[in-house]
């Protein structure tokens, strides 16, 4: 599309609740944020619902909407969503489940990212799943039958596929399946929040199982060793099967386009769109990610493409932790270190637009994701800003612009009068 170009940066879990400790201000108002406080007069500011009520409020339901994809119509679960991410072709009956590596103790959520474990440790651990207790699931669930496989992913994200022996035999699974994101119980008990409903039973001893011989893993065997947390039990959550979406290009008539991320989650998203994904090295989803770097590269993308997403992990991290200080400064460096290259890129073509938008909140006081509005706002060479002086939570309450679906906010910055 030539010099028509657009850029969407996603502070993931960006946007907060006002804290007492910071004179009653968000930790976006505390932030020092001179780049966005020098464009924030020439954009136009709203604010918008990107979390039906009637599905959980996780980064993949508010970056589908976000993106401009309406979840209620094409949302099947987390997992396959990271799946796809590994480019993995999902048969028409397989569950796709999140395999969380947590650390618990006396059934206590103690950490739901087992201290950050390394991808390097992560894979192995899942390698030896694989080679030790995947055999055993006819054992564990004969009922069930067919074979489960276990898929390294980043870090503590990986992902579990349970396959039906055939076609004609689909999985007991379904809608009234529950289960639960291990982020929302951090240092509180799991008693009660295990796998519910049709086929629980059946993944309750799989993780039954699987902590049992993760005790004496050599992956933990050697971490404990170095003064670092065990991977105690695969915390399964986020099932679903395949889901089947129409690209980016042909829903909005749009360019190809690419995004930038460490999270599986966020490239399977990104493959089911039709977009590339544009590695960053020291991209790693967590605060001590590479800030700048994700900033160079989207500006050099935008050579090659028609637009550009760059999700940054970093806030919502620190918002699981409830650390006030690591969301202040993931603000600070993504306003100073990944701005900056791609407002400076964005100039040289005639035709430009920027959204800057969270997907949920993730507030430090609960350390979990909310269903809560999150402030946006979009900058561009044809744009008459509101002349707002600064952007958070508050200018965006400020803005008669309110969009109740957050997906029809992508229409609006791609092709709407501003």
């Amino acid at each position: 599309m030539n010099n028509c170009k657009r850029v969407v940066v996603i502070p993931d879990g960006f946007a907060d609740d006002k804290i007492e400790s910071l004179d009653d201000r968000t930790p976006m108002q505390a932030a020092q944020t001179p780049t966005l406080d020098r464009w924030a007069p020439m954009g136009v500011q709203g604010r918008s619902f990107n979390v039906p009520n009637t599905l959980s409020p996780g980064s993949d339901v508010a970056t589908l909407s976000l993106l401009g994809y309406d979840p209620l119509e094409m949302y099947t679960g987390r997992a396959p969503l990271e799946v796809a991410a590994q480019g993995i072709e999902m048969g028409p009956n397989d569950w796709a489940w999140r395999c969380n590596l947590v650390t618990l103790e006396n059934e206590i959520m103690k950490s739901f990212t087992a201290g950050h474990i390394s991808s390097e440790d992560g894979a192995e651990l899942l390698g030896d799943l694989q080679r030790d207790v995947a055999p055993l699931w006819k054992e564990i669930a004969p009922e069930i039958g067919g074979s489960v496989e276990f898929v390294p992913g980043v870090s503590y994200r990986n992902v579990v596929i349970i396959h039906p022996e055939s076609d004609d035999k689909p999985l007991p699974f379904g809608p009234e399946t529950k289960t639960f994101p291990p982020h929302d119980y951090s240092d509180r008990s799991i008693a009660y929040v295990r796998p519910q409903g049709p086929g629980a039973d059946a993944v309750r001893k799989l993780t039954a199982v699987c902590a049992e011989y993760m005790k004496t893993a050599r992956t933990n065997a050697r971490r404990v060793a170095e003064g670092k947390l065990p991977a105690t039990d695969c915390w399964l959550w986020g099932q679903g099967k395949r889901p089947s979406t129409i690209t980016f290009a042909e829903k909005f008539n749009w360019g190809q386009g690419a995004m930038i991320t460490a999270v599986d989650l966020l490239r399977g998203i990104a493959t089911i769109l039709g977009w590339d994904v544009l590695d960053v090295p020291g991209a790693t989803g967590y605060v001590d990610t590479n800030f700048a770097g994700k900033g160079e590269a989207a500006a050099k993308a935008l050579d090659d493409y028609d637009i550009v997403v760059v999700h940054v992990e970093a806030p919502d991290e620190a918002g699981h932790e409830g650390s006030v200080e690591k969301k202040i400064r993931s603000l600070e460096q993504i306003d100073q270190e990944t701005l900056p290259p791609i407002l400076e890129k964005l100039q040289t073509f005639s035709n430009w637009r920027l959204l800057i938008s969270p997907d949920h909140p993730t507030p430090v006081a609960t350390k979990t994701h909310s269903r809560g509005h999150v402030p946006w706002m979009i900058l561009g060479s044809d744009v008459t800003g509101d002349g707002m002086t600064s952007y958070d939570e508050t200018t965006g309450e400020a803005s008669s612009r309110f969009y109740h679906e957050g997906s029809e906010l992508m229409e609006l910055f791609l092709h709407g009068a501003l």
